[in-house]
């Protein structure tokens, strides 16, 4: 009776412990994710495999942040292992920025993702400070020539500019798209209302997403960016979803008992909980493959209405339980 539910369990410890030592194990995790998950309460479906943008493009709702990698945090070897070890687990799309390292990041990726470019969806990034004059074209060359690519999936506005720059930044976005060198643009770190001013100019509403910090213990955008941008239709990129360098929540007990539960770590249940709803797409950076691998299990987890609750009571945010 309880055969399924034993099979799960054993998937996500093979998971953390084996990782790439079976061949199949990506499409494992894609078939698992259909699985429901042993626990209190009744079991939920798992978060859903894709996200999908407003042109219709699907991305995974796991992807991985590159802000620090390529920049001596580990061996060079390692760090490449690990990001190729999270694209063959499905964790294909790839954020980064031109000013990340100087560049740095971006000739990083490169090496990564070569030779498999058509699996990646890339995303990169263009500064506040270049987008006047042909600085957006500039910038965007420079980053494509850095990451050996003839185009970006997704490029973004890393941090917002006076809502009267917003026509201009659009017009940019559009010509690169109209080029070809971007597929679909979007922005970082702006709140509801600089959405609503965007929106009002020509073309704004062709924003594919606002990547902004979330995480169990950094709430702060659910009452007005994760609203607004839900009934946009718009989904949100979460950096940061584990709290960031100097402010993890692994290490939470409440997190460690229900990653128990599941058998898999407390970065999985973190993760998972991120994507929950399905219209968030988180991008934890990590420089090593078993930390890699201990994410990609949070595609399979199916948090129960009981772990939900007690996530909530545990991290209940500024504005209190949701």
């Amino acid at each position: 009776m309880n055969k399924h539910l034993l099979n799960r369990r054993q998937f996500s410890a093979r998971c953390a412990a084996f990782g790439l030592s079976f061949p199949a194990l990506s499409a494992m995790i894609a078939a698992q994710a259909t699985a429901q998950v042993p626990g209190t309460g009744a079991a939920s479906k798992p978060a859903a495999r894709t996200v999908k943008l407003p042109d219709g493009t699907t991305v995974p709702p796991l992807g991985q942040g590159c802000w620090h990698l390529g920049q001596g945090r580990h061996p060079l070897a390692v760090e490449e292992e690990a990001l190729r070890t999270g694209i063959s687990l499905g964790l294909t799309l790839v954020d980064t920025s031109g000013n990340y390292g100087n560049g740095r990041s971006e000739q990083f990726i490169s090496r990564v993702i070569a030779g498999q470019r058509d699996r990646i969806f890339l995303v990169s990034k263009v500064e506040p400070n270049q987008v006047s004059g042909d600085g957006m074209a500039r910038a965007c060359e420079a980053s494509l020539a850095r990451l050996g690519s003839d185009y970006l999936d997704l490029y973004l506005l890393h941090a917002p500019v006076p809502s009267t720059q917003f026509s201009g930044v659009v017009a940019g976005f559009e010509q690169l798209r109209a080029a070809g060198k971007i597929r679909a643009w979007g922005v970082s770190n702006f709140n509801s209302g600089q959405m609503e001013d965007l929106f009002r100019v020509p073309d704004g509403h062709r924003c594919a997403t606002n990547q902004v910090p979330y995480s169990l213990n950094y709430r702060h955008i659910e009452p007005a960016v994760l609203s607004w941008c839900k009934q946009h239709n718009m989904p949100v990129m979460a950096y940061s979803p584990l709290g960031g360098d100097h402010n993890l929540v692994v290490g939470d007990r409440t997190l460690v008992q229900i990653a128990a539960m599941h058998d898999c770590s407390a970065a999985a249940v973190a993760l998972a909980w991120v994507i929950r709803s399905g219209s968030v797409i988180a991008i934890p950076e990590s420089g090593s493959p078993a930390h890699v691998k201990e994410n990609a299990v949070a595609l399979s987890i199916a948090l129960t209405p009981r772990d939900l609750q007690t996530l909530d009571a545990a991290f209940p945010g500024p504005f209190g339980a949701t």
